[in-house]
């Protein structure tokens, strides 16, 4: 403002300083029917109808009052920030571009824009505003916006330094210490992330996603009563929130394998909300993980079926019913294609290659590999054509003698012999082992899987396995592989990283369905104990293209077996006899699972996927 403002306008803002908004606002509007081009009026004005709820009389302000002047930067800030209030986010974007562009150096513009960008679930767009914006403002909560991007971006180190330095630099900020909670539980840092999950609380962050942060740094900690706990007390505060009921479920059956006890809390929420889709779709999978089939299609038929229900519901039913009902499916693949073909693209393919509509399949996975070329479920659904119609390039493909390969542990060091460092490495899983129920998303059947990404873990013993042990295998099966112009050579670049790693421990009976690694590149299976006499050996000791008589292959790892109800079915072609010490690598995109084996000692592995590094 320039000059002195009218006797209204100076009044207005003692009343907005004393809270007084209402009488705030109606002082403005009667000076603003005498003169209704005074910015500072409608400035004031806008301000006073935000903090009266008013957010439609606010907006007509702050754009009465940017047509009288477009360079009011905070003004368009502030409306930005309305029309994000009101789901107009192509809008709100737009407004808070402008102020960004109008004013470089206007903090709040950057930070708004950044967190608009964030909850659009366009995080990683946010990180050239943020960046721009902290070279020139030290601002807390542009700073933790910036972490966040840098998360979105998988630049995890980078965040978590950040914020234990805004942390540490803003003790009494509770969202600090929620972020950073969240960041050490991200980089397996589970007693420190419960530490400053527990200070957020303490500060006042007293709802349901942070409870919920804690609640599964407590579960990674193992901690697992404390764990239920904090659901419950999560739960207490958003009765409703799904990410809790799906943790705070998925732990119950982890520990119980019991069904009725593991939806006792998602079922009370259903009583509520019938009509929620996606708890009932949550229910479905759990109901599908206990092997109850039918319960979980009726479930995810019944959700798909609700107005406005997303078009993933209709995927899951078609998935539901394919074993049993493939016309059904087919039906469910061919509405989620015609409202979202890109999604339903999986679905639809698997539908056609059961009913044997071969071609309609054939001509769908050439569009969506096009589009997508090194997506692992359309080369593991390319295969299945290729092996179903005959077509030779099946074998290129699936071709196991050149692209399964088994290795030897590296000795890390540190230990004497590997027979030492597996001895250690075994006891450690032990302890990691106290889970029973399988994951309700995973591929395992009778045995448990630890929580969390193993390869993050802080364990000295489990670190070894990844810094040391496998690098060298690694590193030898690439060059084994070399490069070429097909699936898996053509993003052989001689580097890689372990995306993502867990272990398992099945009991006897126990087994892996046939299954791929969508998100992988190459898959991996390192045995560390085993039953006693699982099969005999193969002729070479390791693999086996003898499939008609599994009895002679308990315990093994099994390739080419196709999960699908086709007619006739695909059996498995090769099998790997496992050996503790022992690390088996092969393509994502191939089929595999185990042979359920017998006896009272259990088979423990560790299996992780690798992408290009």
């Amino acid at each position: 403002m320039s000059g002195t403002p009218p006797q209204a306008v100076h009044d207005a803002a003692l009343l907005l300083r004393e809270r007084r908004h209402a009488a705030a606002r109606d002082l403005l509007q009667a000076h603003l029917a005498q003169a209704p081009a005074s910015v500072p009026a409608l400035w004031l004005l806008g301000g006073a109808c935000q903090e009266l709820g008013d957010f439609d009389a606010a907006r007509a302000a702050f754009t009465q009052l940017l047509q009288l002047d477009p360079r009011w930067v905070p003004a368009r800030v502030a409306l930005g920030e309305l029309l994000a209030r009101a789901g107009q986010i192509d809008a709100a974007e737009h407004a808070l571009r402008r102020a960004l562009q109008d004013d470089a150096r206007y903090t709040r513009a950057a930070l708004s824009l950044a967190q608009l960008l964030r909850h659009s679930g366009r995080g990683r767009d946010a990180l050239p505003i943020t960046q721009a914006a902290i070279a020139h403002s030290d601002d807390a909560a542009l700073q933790l916006e910036h972490a966040l991007a840098l998360r979105t971006d998988q630049r995890d180190a980078e965040a978590l330094t950040l914020l234990q330095r805004i942390a540490a630099a803003h003790p009494q900020r509770a969202d600090a210490a929620h972020y950073l909670a969240l960041s050490l539980h991200g980089a397996g840092r589970y007693d420190a992330a419960i530490a400053s999950a527990r200070r957020a609380l303490q500060l006042g962050l007293d709802d349901a996603e942070t409870w919920g942060v804690l609640a599964r740094a407590l579960a990674a900690a193992q901690q697992l009563d404390a764990a239920e706990d904090a659901f419950r007390q999560g739960l207490q505060r958003d009765p409703d929130a799904l990410p809790l009921h799906e943790d705070y479920a998925r732990l119950l059956w982890l520990r119980s394998g019991d069904l009725a006890h593991a939806t006792a809390a998602l079922d009370t929420a259903l009583q509520r909300q019938p009509g929620h889709a996606a708890l009932l779709a949550l229910k479905a999978q759990l109901h599908g993980s206990a092997g109850d089939a039918q319960t979980a299609y009726a479930l995810y038929a019944r959700a798909a079926a609700l107005p406005d229900a997303p078009v993933q519901l209709e995927v899951a039913a078609a998935s539901a019913a394919l074993k049993d009902v493939p016309a059904r499916a087919l039906a469910h693949a061919r509405r989620a294609a015609a409202r979202a073909p890109e999604l339903a693209q999986e679905a639809l393919v698997q539908a056609l290659l059961v009913r044997g509509e071969l071609a309609e399949a054939a001509a769908l996975l050439q569009r969506a590999q096009a589009a997508r070329p090194d997506d692992q479920q359309l080369l593991a659904l390319q295969a299945v054509l290729w092996r179903a119609s005959g077509d030779a390039r099946y074998r290129a493909l699936y071709d196991y003698p050149s692209v399964v390969h088994a290795w030897t542990l590296d000795t890390p060091p540190g230990w004497t012999s590997l027979d030492a460092y597996l001895d250690d490495l075994r006891a450690t899983l032990r302890r990691l082992h106290i889970l029973r129920g399988h994951p309700p998303d995973q591929s395992l059947r009778g045995g448990a899987q630890t929580m969390g990404d193993l390869a993050r873990h802080d364990d000295p013993v489990i670190r070894a396995f990844f810094d040391h042990a496998i690098v060298g295998p690694l590193d030898r099966h690439l060059a084994v592989l070399g490069r070429g112009a097909d699936a898996l050579r053509r993003r052989n670049n001689g580097r890689w990283r372990v995306h993502s790693a867990w272990s398992v421990q099945l009991r006897a009976q126990g087994f892996h369905v046939d299954h791929v690694h969508p998100d992988g590149w190459l898959s991996s299976a390192c045995y560390i104990d085993l039953p006693e006499g699982l099969g005999e050996a193969a002729p070479d000791g390791v693999g086996d293209e003898s499939p008609h008589d599994e009895s002679r292959h308990a315990g093994w790892i099994r390739f080419g077996a196709v999960p699908l109800p086709l007619t006739p079915p695909l059996p498995a072609e090769h099998y790997v006899r496992p050996a503790p010490g022992l690390l088996l690598l092969f393509p994502s995109y191939m089929w595999h699972g185990t042979v359920p084996f017998s006896g009272t000692r259990t088979r423990l592995t560790i299996a992780f996927d690798v992408l290009p590094g």
